[in-house]
């Protein structure tokens, strides 16, 4: 079990963040060659004002008329995404490994707001999932995939979760962690949370081309 644990959180660390960053290069790289190809002068008339503009617009909740059309899915999406984003990053846990690795740190959450955020994000998958199942407009578009990335995004909250607090199985459990914690990493510039990557630059296009095409307001 120790030679597994100093394999997952050694060796596998590595090919995960390589997996994610070459991956992440490839898609931004791939997707510029093909938004050029396709439009030849999708760059021309971008312009970081209106980009800007709509980016920070469509991150505070309740902003644009489609958040306030859907209340529930907009507190949800947003506590998903705060917690998804702040926990691993400012975990106390993770900040003391890359203390030890790399003699760096910065500011940890109290444990209790981790353990809050923790509970936030796996019930919001598990709102996520009813929802594809019980939204006849949502389930036509839902495929296997979307189940499997919910498992994967949930997974590293629940071993975490379960390690943290020292329950039966916590040695394997905290290997499960970071494993699934490898696995989801490594797999956001393949799947469809690749939407990390795109979004910046997706919303920035439109709120180019409402902005300073259309002369409108794309919320």
């Amino acid at each position: 079990m120790h030679d597994l644990y100093a394999f997952v959180s050694g060796p596998l660390v590595w090919v995960a963040f390589i997996i994610f960053f070459g991956g992440s290069i490839y898609r931004l790289v791939s997707m510029a060659i093909l938004a050029k190809k396709k439009d030849g002068v999708v760059f021309e008339y971008f312009n970081f004002k209106y980009a800007l503009r709509s980016i920070f617009h469509w991150i505070i909740p309740f902003a644009s008329t489609n958040w306030r059309l859907h209340p529930w899915m907009t507190i949800v999406t947003f506590a998903f995404h705060i917690g998804l984003i702040f926990t691993p990053v400012f975990l106390f846990a993770h900040i003391i490994l890359i203390k030890e690795s790399w003699d760096i740190s910065w500011w940890a959450m109290p444990d209790g707001l981790a353990d809050i955020l923790t509970l936030v994000v796996i019930a919001s998958c598990v709102f996520f999932f009813v929802r594809r199942q019980v939204l006849p407009e949502v389930k036509y578009l839902t495929s296997t995939s979307d189940y499997v990335i919910l498992v994967l995004v949930a997974l590293p909250f629940i071993t975490g979760f379960w390690t943290y607090h020292q329950w039966p199985e916590s040695t394997f459990m905290g290997i499960l962690h970071i494993l699934s914690g490898e696995v989801m990493l490594a797999v956001i510039p393949f799947t469809k949370l690749s939407h990390m990557l795109f979004f910046p630059i997706t919303r920035g296009y439109m709120g180019s081309e409402f902005g300073g095409v259309r002369q409108a307001k794309d919320w």
